[in-house]
């Protein structure tokens, strides 16, 4: 089973990237969009996923899993071949937000297969496994998508990204799930009182209205990430590093062409160090790192991804480009993977998809409020300033972490 969303992952998320340089490298270089326009693509992609990821979860939690992640692939293949006709800006935006609206049911329905699929104690390799796909996509997406763009036009990352989508959903329609006990008692070690207080009241009267059940098991989600210290600590530490790269991801083309002064080429080049740096961090952490806390990577995460924008800020060339986003990526798999785990390992059965969606709500909330943030500062300091703030910013949200944010040592689940 795992093997096959493994399988599944792979033909979309390398479609999906794809789609997303693609469209972003017509913005870039071929309409010259400005720096907010290329910010907004990124806006239009997360906000649905932001506002509705809540919601999502608690409908995940009831519907069942195959047909929520078929249809979901199926659905988003017919809308990514939209993109084939848009001409303007807007109408990425449009576009990406409709395919947004889609995923933010996949996404949960993902993590509650993978935890379907893998015992507790596989969870960190399972997820380790999972995210060098997206790490590895990251690698060779970019450059391809360029190549593909230069030599065949973005039409052929379109059309391959809604071919990749059909792929997944054949994928994951040939598998078997095992259904997950929503109702299994909650064991006193699994998640001491955050678990019990989540639980309490998880059957609504019978003369509840719909709209009333859907708000209570909303709640119930989110007093779980609430009343469990140590899950919070790590999704607000990834919503703080998230909130950093917002403000660096989709400035980076930008950079490429007015810092470097170079070519869609080299933006490929240089994105897909992103995605070396992840894979090699992803690799070592698993083999390296499991005797390290969840919290020491995340500290480590951050402090990292400083540094590397540091490096960008203080020297402007290829090399040296090359050289921070390699440790930005090697930084960023030491917020990501620690975060996915605990939450998996510390979540009941019954609670996944609503856990899973408010984490992912909060995300790509802090993403958003980087890409505002970035769009907004460029009216007044130039890329390199915005990444030097960034470090600054990052440098200090790690110190709040540790002096506010921290979870009790009682409390912390390795």
């Amino acid at each position: 089973m795992l093997r096959r969303l493994w399988y599944a992952q792979i033909v979309s998320v390398f479609g999906d990237f794809l789609a997303l340089f693609a469209v972003i490298g017509v913005l870039t270089f071929d309409l010259h969009a400005s720096a907010q326009q290329v910010t907004g693509v990124q806006i239009a992609y997360m906000l649905p996923i932001a506002v509705l990821g809540v919601l999502a979860g608690v409908f995940v939690d009831r519907w069942p899993l195959k047909p929520t992640m078929v249809s979901s692939d199926s659905i988003r293949a017919g809308l990514v071949l939209l993109l084939i006709f848009a001409r303007q800006p807007w109408h990425f935006y449009l576009i990406l937000a409709a395919i947004s609206v889609v995923s933010s049911f996949f996404g949960p329905a993902q993590g509650v297969a993978i935890r379907s699929a893998v015992p507790l104690h596989g969870l960190r390799s399972a997820n380790a496994l999972m995210q060098q796909v997206m790490f590895g996509m990251r690698i060779i997406g970019p450059a391809i998508a360029s190549f593909m763009v230069a030599s065949f036009g973005p039409n052929s990352c379109y059309t391959l990204d809604a071919v990749s989508f059909l792929g997944s959903a054949i994928l994951i329609a040939s598998l078997t799930f095992v259904a997950t006990d929503k109702l299994a008692p909650i064991e006193e070690g699994d998640s001491s009182s955050a678990a019990q207080r989540a639980k309490a009241g998880s059957v609504p009267a019978e003369n509840t209205s719909a709209i009333a059940k859907i708000g209570q098991d909303m709640k119930q989600g989110i007093d779980f990430i609430l009343h469990h210290a140590a899950l919070l600590f790590v999704i607000l530490a990834m919503a703080a590093g998230m909130l950093v790269l917002g403000c660096f991801g989709p400035l980076i083309a930008v950079y490429v062409r007015d810092s470097l002064h170079a070519s869609t080429r080299a933006f490929g080049i240089v994105a897909a160090m992103i995605g070396l740096g992840m894979l090699i961090g992803i690799n070592g952490l698993n083999a390296f790192g499991k005797k390290l806390s969840n919290t020491l990577q995340v500290y480590g995460g951050l402090c990292g991804i400083a540094v590397g924008l540091i490096i960008l800020t203080a020297l402007p060339h290829m090399w040296s480009t090359i050289l921070g986003n390699l440790i930005i990526g090697f930084s960023v798999a030491g917020i990501i993977v620690p975060s996915q785990t605990l939450f998996q390992q510390a979540t009941p059965p019954e609670l996944m998809g609503r856990v899973g969606s408010t984490f992912m709500s909060i995300v790509f909330a802090a993403q958003i409020g980087g890409l505002v943030l970035s769009g907004v500062l460029t009216d007044y300091i130039s890329v390199r300033q915005i990444f030097a703030l960034c470090a600054v910013l990052v440098l200090l949200l790690a110190a709040a972490g540790k002096l506010w944010m921290e979870p009790k040592p009682t409390e912390a689940v390795a």
